[in-house]
């Protein structure tokens, strides 16, 4: 009876929001040729989801920035280390390790994206993974000591603990970002007079894009826990480095235990599979023609399938929308390839650079600090620029610009990689050890990765939740993370040449492959562009459709 009781006070509050937003004007055809488009004021709620973001990022890139390190090297007799190490396993054991937690943290989210719809909803789905996140953390702090390294339970310890901690971050992943952005409520553009006079019109699209900047901006401040943590396994050794995030994600369950009361939150609605299943089945019965699954063209052509269909013409059309969303994501496997190389290989290649007293794995904190001092100049400076000259960056040429960063990042990396084995002392063959090359060249791959993530990757995420209906959310958001454990699968194909003299090949063969792919993205989805904000007005319309009908079936005695 209480849960029924919350239930329906909840969906008053989001009647009363709606009643809020439906008071202003909706924009005119002069208006949208008169006005700026700009965002709304973000919710506080959405800022708690961004904290909890930001510690479970702090404790995931904290203890992932040592792990190829880790991994590759043998365990220093003293401390500071010139090279810090623990397992003693190479180059191509360390990539490979890394490589698959990479693939597990992004593969489990759609096993999150399950559970949460069906089961437990965003938020339970959350706090349960948790703590079975703060499990896998303990174990690998405690395997890190030096009397479990020397004892040789730091490798099984390690093995265990990244699969605990893997399989958490799915629970985590595939429903934060919906989370953060369901907190938001209004789902078409109106007009709105600001305080200095100035008539806007306030769109969903522009609100979307500024609360996943600020979600990314608080996962790269959170990843500069990198720098603490690869300083302290130099000076220290891999427990301090190890515990200091496990201790930073205890405020972040805090935050999401305290916070309860102010998420909005939407209830399980049940898995969607078996549905979809049918769907897809009668299409094909039909020709692969989707609209002919529409249970009012079977009721014309088809009775006896129509009267067996358990789902209604405006699921039919979700399907399409989720469908088209997911085939944008196809594109993102070579993205995540180019994107990965500054976890393992990159780490592998500035070992063998002068690095002075810095450890070799901290230079991979120029990537966040990018995004930290960029982010609010695209969101503040770019962005609105591009919009009051009536030419707003809308999500497909956003990602085309990202896929062409991310291809000038790598063929930089070949560039750099091909001149560090022209170095003496070791040429071609450092195999760990330093050439008379510096760090700071280094430098721009990160810079250019950083800007790509603003274009390809943060707009990902927008356009997985804007496209996604209500009930496929956390599914779709699944799917788009999904694309990073199909690179791992690319990048374990790719192992054998990332060593020593092969490297070179291999970021000239990845920059190919992203630079080839950009200009064909754009061409077959470019059209997508054209029509974002008439597709998010039906989309909506239909998701609040939808939903009515849902709360008159639960709710209705």
């Amino acid at each position: 009876m209480n849960q029924e009781k919350k239930q329906d006070i909840q969906v008053t509050e989001t009647e009363i929001d709606q009643d809020y937003f439906s008071s202003f004007p909706a924009p005119t055809e002069q208006d949208w040729i008169e006005l700026r488009e700009t965002s709304d004021t973000i919710p506080k709620s959405a800022l708690l989801v961004i904290l909890v973001e930001f510690c479970e990022r702090f404790t995931y890139y904290g203890l992932s920035g040592p792990f190829q390190n880790y991994i590759q090297f043998p365990d220093p007799p003293f401390y500071p280390a010139t090279q810090p190490g623990a397992l003693g396993r190479g180059q191509q054991t360390a990539t490979a390790l890394t490589t698959f937690f990479q693939f597990f943290c992004y593969i489990t989210p759609i096993i999150g994206a399950i559970i949460a719809d069906k089961y437990w909803g965003k938020y339970k789905t959350i706090l349960y993974f948790s703590i079975i996140y703060f499990i896998g953390l303990i174990i690998l702090t405690l395997t890190s000591i030096p009397s479990s390294i020397q004892s040789g339970a730091a490798f099984p310890g390690f093995v265990v603990s990244i699969i605990l901690i893997g399989f958490a971050t799915g629970g985590i992943k595939s429903n934060v970002s919906p989370l953060v952005a369901e907190q938001y409520q209004s789902k078409n553009p109106f007009v709105k007079t600001l305080k200095s006079g100035e008539r806007v019109i306030i769109t969903p699209q522009a609100t979307y894009q500024k609360i996943f900047n600020m979600f990314y901006w608080g996962i790269n401040v959170g990843s500069l826990s990198a720098i603490a943590t690869t300083s302290l396994e130099k000076y220290i050794g891999f427990w301090p480095a190890y515990l200091l995030p496990t201790l930073m994600f205890i405020p972040g369950i805090l935050t999401v235990i305290i916070g309860k009361n102010q998420y909005v939150q939407s209830p399980p609605r049940g898995s969607i599979f078996i549905e979809v299943f049918k769907v897809l089945k009668v299409s094909f019965q039909q020709n692969r023609n989707m609209e002919a699954a529409k249970p009012s063209n079977l009721a014309i052509h088809h009775p006896h399938l129509a009267a067996k269909a358990t789902w209604d013409d405006v699921f039919v059309d979700e399907m399409r929308r989720t469908f088209r969303a997911c085939a944008v994501f196809c594109w993102f496997p070579i993205y995540w390839l180019c994107y990965s190389q500054m976890t393992n290989n990159l780490i592998s290649m500035t070992s063998t650079m002068q690095t002075g007293t810095l450890p070799n794995d901290i230079l991979q904190n120029i990537n966040p600090l990018t995004l930290i001092i960029a982010i609010p100049i695209f969101d503040s400076i770019i962005y609105p620029g591009f919009r009051r000259l009536r030419m707003p960056l809308r999500p497909i040429m956003r990602m085309t610009l990202g896929f062409l960063f991310a291809a000038g990042a790598m063929a930089y990396c070949a560039g750099i990689q091909s001149y560090i084995y022209s170095q003496p002392p070791y040429f071609d063959h450092p195999e760990g050890r330093k050439n008379d090359v510096s760090v700071a060249l280094v430098v721009p791959a990160y810079v250019l990765i950083g800007i790509s993530e603003i274009f390809a990757s943060i707009t990902g995420l927008e356009y997985a939740y804007k496209k996604a209906p209500s009930k496929m959310k956390s599914l779709v958001m699944a799917l788009f993370l999904f694309t990073n454990a199909v690179s791992a699968i690319l990048a374990f194909a790719l192992v054998s040449v990332a060593v020593d003299p092969k490297l070179t090949w291999l970021y000239t063969g990845i920059a190919v492959a992203m630079a080839t792919c950009a200009p064909i993205f754009y061409y077959i989805h470019g059209k997508n562009d054209k029509t974002d904000i008439e597709d998010d007005a039906i989309g909506s319309h239909q998701n609040r459709s939808g939903t009515k009908k849902e709360q008159m079936e639960e709710y209705t005695p």
